[in-house]
């Protein structure tokens, strides 16, 4: 396979001709990171990160081919943070537990959800994690393949509950959450105002992630 149609795991740390290596792809990985964290996925660039790192754009081309290589390496260089425990032999409650994890991993790389979505990839770190997920599942009887959908699956739904998490704070969220206040005052959507007074007696919505996770999972494995 030419190496341009490889994974960047699957090519040489650095280009095979040039000066010898003054960067690491971790090193160039970590900058990438903070750039992200700090100021969001968008401001992460070849130029960007070269600049964190005190040198040149066209330096960085030595170790990683373009953006998108960037990109992959940070979505894997994350799943680094999983403290993945032996299985219980409770495989609702393993995967839960990745899935908390994950969530938690998000909420700390709030880019992260929209690279999951849009641009899935499984590195080093990422295969360690479905590894587990699939050592988890090992005396499912489920297919093979419904075992991949639920990996998919498990950290396609996280990334959205997180999105909306994160949006939840946006001024846009609570506009649009004084509008349905209004809308319920006026009385002509009379199960809007129901919806409204129920969570408002309970204290809230309550967190749907455990049990939204657990039975999506159930019925993509049976």
């Amino acid at each position: 396979m030419p190496e341009h149609e490889s994974t960047i795991w699957m090519r040489r740390e650095q280009a095979p001709v040039g000066r010898p290596a003054e960067r690491s792809r971790t090193e160039i990985t970590t900058a990438a990171l903070a750039v992200a964290d700090r100021e969001g996925l968008e401001a992460v660039s070849m130029r960007r990160v070269a600049a964190a790192l005190g040198t040149g754009a066209a330096s960085l081309y030595r170790y990683v081919a373009n953006r998108e290589d960037l990109l992959d390496l940070m979505t894997d260089s994350v799943a680094a943070e999983y403290a993945l425990s032996a299985p219980t032999g409770d495989w609702q409650a393993d995967l839960l537990a990745v899935g908390r994890q994950t969530r938690q991993i998000m909420r700390r790389h709030p880019w992260l959800p929209t690279l999951v979505v849009s641009r899935p990839t499984l590195g080093p770190h990422g295969i360690d994690l479905l590894e587990h997920v699939l050592d988890v599942l090992a005396d499912h009887p489920a297919a093979p393949g419904r075992k991949l959908e639920a990996f998919a699956l498990l950290n396609a739904l996280t990334a959205l509950f997180v999105q909306n998490e994160l949006a939840a704070t946006a001024p846009g969220t609570r506009r649009q959450a004084s509008y349905l206040a209004h809308v319920a005052a006026s009385g002509a959507h009379p199960r809007i105002a129901a919806l409204l007074a129920d969570g408002a007696a309970e204290g809230g919505p309550a967190d749907p992630f455990d049990t939204v996770l657990v039975a999506a999972l159930t019925g993509v494995l049976g």
